[in-house]
């Protein structure tokens, strides 16, 4: 009898971990539907968001080059934790035509200040509202922080993350499209 409970209990244990990493990988990274990828990028390419300097710059703007757009809070430790490895990206491959350009979910006044702090050399759009909906057009069905996006030169995203990303992760997602 204990043998019998003990193997139910060892194998609702290995279900749940199995449940576990198969809700992990749908959650924090991967690709979209072809449907989904070809509205999201249409409708981050249509939008239109303040700079540091309130001037409106449209991402359109930046079509043709390989972007990574990501989309974080100064209030968020994992996004703060990414963004330095962003910037010495940005720097290492800036002229192989990658382009991040982060979409701050905060207030003016904060973004600035951190960026500053941070020393961020790609643009920076505060978003607040419009950028949520604009994450979850691209993909970000939980609405969580951070959420990058990878989109190809032809204007196609080609892959998503949710959550933090190392440096080796980030790579592998953008380097076969420069």
């Amino acid at each position: 009898m204990r043998l019998k409970q003990a193997l139910l209990y060892l194998g609702v244990a290995v279900f749940a971990i199995a449940a576990g990493f198969f809700a992990r990988s749908l959650l924090m990274g991967g690709s979209l539907d072809a449907e989904t990828a070809q509205k999201g990028a249409q409708t981050i390419f249509a939008a239109s968001l303040p700079d540091l300097q309130g001037n409106n710059q449209p991402i359109s703007q930046w079509r043709g080059k390989v972007l990574v757009v990501n989309f974080w809070a100064t209030w968020c430790e994992p996004c703060r934790k990414e963004i330095p490895e962003f910037i010495k990206l940005q720097e290492q491959f800036r002229n192989q035509g990658l382009l991040f350009v982060g979409v701050a979910l905060d207030k003016k006044e904060k973004v600035v200040a951190y960026s500053k702090e941070a020393g961020i050399n790609y643009p920076v759009l505060v978003g607040e509202w419009d950028a949520i909906e604009l994450a979850k057009a691209a993909g970000n069905r939980q609405g969580g922080l951070p959420f990058t996006v990878v989109i190809d030169r032809s204007g196609k995203i080609t892959s998503i993350h949710l959550g933090g990303i190392s440096r080796a992760d980030m790579e592998v997602m953008f380097k076969p499209l420069l």
